[in-house]
């Protein structure tokens, strides 16, 4: 299984960062999985009244791409530390997550469908 992005050196630079800055008392789960809700919230925000047309061509205007990288950034930095924390290999999460997708979404049942997952195997 090949690593997707390379998680223990985000989670080095992460770890470094707080040490430095005496932040590992405040980087507790709880307040990891709050800031990444407020990252993501910041994120939303970009494109909150944007119409649909607009958000598929969002990336052609500098400022809102340059936005959009910062926040998911933002978001990144928070899953990887908060992942750290609780241990949680990301790559083997990141892995099993898609398979359990490709289970639960067939391309075969779903393709071109937006429904949820459990609304494609009704008896």
């Amino acid at each position: 299984m090949k690593d997707i992005i390379d998680i223990n050196q985000l989670k080095k630079l992460q770890q470094e960062f707080s040490e430095v800055r005496d932040w590992d008392k405040f980087h507790t789960p709880k307040n990891l999985a709050m800031a990444l809700t407020c990252e993501s919230a910041e994120l939303l925000e970009i494109f909150q009244w944007f119409s649909e047309d607009e958000t598929r061509t969002a990336h052609e205007d500098s400022k809102i791409k340059t936005k959009t990288s910062e926040e998911l950034a933002d978001i990144m930095l928070y899953l990887v530390r908060l992942a750290d924390l609780m241990q949680i290999n990301l790559n083997e999460a990141i892995h099993q997550k898609l398979a359990s997708n490709n289970k639960k979404y067939p391309a075969d049942k779903v393709k071109g469908s937006a429904k949820k997952y459990d609304e494609y195997f009704t008896d």
